[in-house]
């Protein structure tokens, strides 16, 4: 058994350094991603005996794969197994090492993808490979969904096959990213697993102005110099906490005392105890937990921007992500408070407006959640949590799924530095959590389907 387990995490490092390898950045524009390249290093891997295959290809490059097993038994549920298999842009200054190397180094798989979340997609397709390769056979559908396009919201990835080939990957329940993190005492340990994220509601504020020479700015009607004041005061909007139930729950699950737990569901205290916080990624994630958050993110002009020419327009990216119950008028009022007298001076088109999503607890799949944690970690209770980034999971909400965001992580991997690598330099993931989420979707599939 043992030497199994081995085989399995030895599998799921190289299957992640190959991905990572890959380089399937996507940068928001329909060309990149070049998903194409993950999604067939994955269909190689798991195609085999017992095992059907479709892929998809929206547009060219950008290509997701769906693997089945058929259950026996038609009245029983469908599992989907989701990871993407894209990641974000990565700037090698700010590396110790190749953010697209893949090199194991210290026990750790480092690289862009290694947290976000190739490891779970290897881990997921080491499971799903291994429970074929052992004539598993499951009651209910199992569906491995390796996706592109999440990243840049899912246009050619999980949206598209929704809209054009629902039945490919319609199912009862879905895990994807992102749980797993312990929290709470040695007493009372607890892990989070996601059952919930905010809404994204993205913007572009399109600044106008009237163009001139460069050499004359004296009282020059400048879009640009509009647009970093409308800037400034996104950056610096910071709206009231709301809090929400579960928001409450993972307050209780802290590791802190009773009089900090009072304060993190304190309105009037918070803010105060966040600008306070030691740890700024911790902080971070606290504070985007209990508020609407706005980040000014990309300045653009479909003119080309010369440098003695006032430009007449300029658009700013907005990535706004909003809490449970906001919808798109409430955005709207938080940009025109955030913007004040200025904000009579933008026009803002919807680029993404996806409210916030949350699932059930009370469903069969949680209860084998906390079977199979507990395996490993005896005295571990799962904890539901709201994630303050988006997912795939929303699309499959959309469709009637439930959908938890799951994983294994080793105790001894901290949430501020796992927060931190998102997105970060000098991502990374230790061969402990990739051994222990590779075993939990074994663990799962086989008490929930079997």
């Amino acid at each position: 058994m043992a030497s199994n387990v081995h085989t399995r995490t030895n599998q799921t490092i190289e299957l992640l350094q190959t991905l990572i390898r890959n380089e399937c950045v996507n940068d928001g524009r329909a060309e990149s991603g070049q998903e194409v390249r993950n999604c067939d290093a994955i269909e190689a891997f798991i195609d085999g005996p017992g095992v059907e295959i479709e892929t998809f290809e929206p547009i060219l490059g950008r290509k997701s794969l769906v693997a089945r097993m058929e259950g026996y038994d038609p009245s029983a549920p469908t599992l989907c197994l989701m990871g993407h298999t894209d990641v974000v842009p990565a700037n090698s200054d700010g590396w110790n090492h190749d953010p697209f190397g893949g090199d194991l180094i210290d026990g750790e798989v480092w690289g862009r993808g290694a947290v976000d979340m190739l490891n779970l997609t290897s881990s997921m397709a080491v499971a799903f490979k291994h429970l074929a390769d052992t004539n598993f056979r499951p009651r209910g559908n199992l569906i491995y969904f390796a996706v592109a396009d999440e990243e840049s919201g899912s246009a050619h990835g999980a949206q598209w096959i929704a809209d054009n080939h629902p039945e490919a990957i319609r199912s009862d329940y879905v895990l994807t990213e992102n749980g797993g993190l312990h929290s709470g005492s040695e007493e009372a340990p607890f892990i989070g697993m996601n059952i919930g994220e905010k809404g994204v509601a993205w913007r572009r504020l399109r600044v106008s102005g009237t163009p001139g020479h460069g050499s004359t700015p004296f009282k020059s009607d400048n879009a640009l110099v509009k647009a970093a004041a409308i800037v400034q005061r996104l950056a610096d909007y910071r709206p009231p906490p709301k809090f929400h139930e579960l928001w409450r729950e993972q307050v209780d699950v802290l590791n802190v005392d009773a009089q900090t737990k009072a304060i993190m569901l304190d309105p009037d205290l918070i803010d105060d105890y966040l600008d306070a916080h030691p740890v700024v990624p911790l902080a971070r994630h606290f504070y985007s937990c209990v508020h609407t958050t706005f980040s000014p993110n990309v300045l653009t002009s479909d003119s080309h921007m010369k440098t003695n020419v006032i430009p007449d327009h300029v658009d700013i990216k907005v990535d706004i992500r909003t809490l449970p119950g906001e919808r798109t008028e409430d955005v709207q009022a938080h940009l025109n408070i955030a913007l004040g007298e200025l904000a009579d001076q933008v026009e803002v088109e919807i680029i993404m407006d996806d409210p916030a999503s949350i699932s059930r607890v009370q469903t069969p799949l949680w209860d084998t959640l906390q079977k199979s944690v507990n395996q490993p970690f005896p005295k571990a209770r799962i904890t539901p949590q709201l994630i303050v980034g988006f997912t795939d999971a929303r699309v499959f909400r959309n469709m009637g799924a439930t959908a938890y965001g799951a994983g294994l992580f080793s105790p001894n991997l901290k949430t501020g530095d796992f927060s931190a690598r998102f997105h970060g330099h000098n991502e990374r993931i230790d061969t402990e959590s990739l051994a222990l989420s590779t075993q939990l979707w074994v663990d799962v599939v086989k008490d929930f389907l079997g």
